[in-house]
């Protein structure tokens, strides 16, 4: 019972920092054209990411759970595998760099797993890294097609309402915000499927709480920093950027997959600016955030076998 508890609230402590880790991802966009303030965003942003980790998790837990480590993950390992990305994510948002959660949780558990002996889904990991690999350029494709369309519509032509876009590039940031949930919930839970102590259900809502918290209480540094450091773009850009991503981690999501909202947000910035003929993302500071990619994962898996091995193995 003791272990349990130490177990969810090691998730809760996870989910709480990914909460605050991904503001910028989903609602940057909003935010940064000033077509919503700061409290109204995390809000927003909150209750939104509750309900996609509450009710359309399930796949995505279930994969992570059983998917990636063959065989019965006793608490302990759990703890430390929860309580690893639970602290880098958190170096990475206090330093204000967005990384991949999704992938410090995936090398966590691959290096508890090694260091127990037990078997690795190097199969489900591959599917994953494929994905990983080619979701930033299937957004960065859809950014560019999104971006072109928009530019067509009338709709989006200079006469047309600022705030009747404003209002829609809102919406497109609420669904990032349940995309995200549905997304990312399983970083912090899907470890409670592999011990047996709970179903998704209770999973994704354990984990909508924390995620929801995390927003509310320490969203704002990223989200100050990809609306006013990353971002140089216009309405319609944005609300590409921001629909696409939302698009590619649902339709994931939707397979039972995860993939990371900040390189999926990435490459649709990217595919916006080839659009227009122009750099949108400040080079400077995406080389930050591409060596927190690398980073991330390797120092996930590490740690986790490091601990795991001083444990006892």
């Amino acid at each position: 019972m003791i272990g349990n508890a130490v177990l969810v609230l090691a998730a809760l402590a996870f989910s709480w920092s990914m909460g605050a880790h991904y503001t910028g991802a989903c609602m940057g966009m909003p935010y940064a054209t000033r077509s919503i303030a700061l409290r109204p965003a995390l809000g927003l942003m909150a209750v939104m990411t509750l309900l996609g980790a509450a009710f359309l998790s399930h796949k995505v837990l279930v994969h992570v759970g059983h998917g990636i480590i063959a065989g019965q993950l006793e608490t302990v390992p759990a703890i430390i595998v929860i309580g690893t990305a639970f602290a880098l994510t958190t170096v990475f948002t206090r330093c204000r760099i967005p990384t991949s959660t999704i992938q410090i949780l995936v090398f966590a558990l691959v290096g508890a797993g090694a260091a127990l002996r037990l078997g690795i889904g190097w199969s489900a990991i591959l599917h994953l890294a494929v994905l990983w690999v080619l979701a930033p350029f299937i957004a960065c494709g859809f950014g560019f097609l999104f971006t072109r369309l928009f530019d067509r519509l009338p709709w989006f032509a200079p006469g047309a309402s600022a705030r009747l876009i404003g209002r829609a590039l809102v919406l497109v940031g609420a669904v990032a915000s349940l995309a995200m949930g549905a997304n990312d919930v399983s970083n912090a839970t899907a470890v409670f499927l592999s011990v047996h102590f709970s179903g998704p259900l209770l999973a994704g809502l354990i984990g909508g709480v924390g995620l929801a918290a995390g927003v509310l209480t320490w969203g704002r540094p990223l989200l100050e920093r990809v609306a006013f450091d990353v971002v140089k773009m216009d309405m319609k850009m944005a609300t590409a950027a921001q629909l696409v991503q939302a698009l590619v981690v649902l339709t994931a999501v939707g397979f039972g997959y995860f993939t990371s909202m900040n390189q999926a947000l990435i490459g649709a910035m990217a595919g916006t600016g080839l659009a227009r003929g122009r750099q949108t993302i400040d080079g400077k500071v995406i080389g930050g955030i591409v060596r927190g990619w690398v980073i991330g994962p390797g120092a996930g898996f590490i740690l986790a076998y490091a601990y795991r091995a001083m444990a006892g193995g």
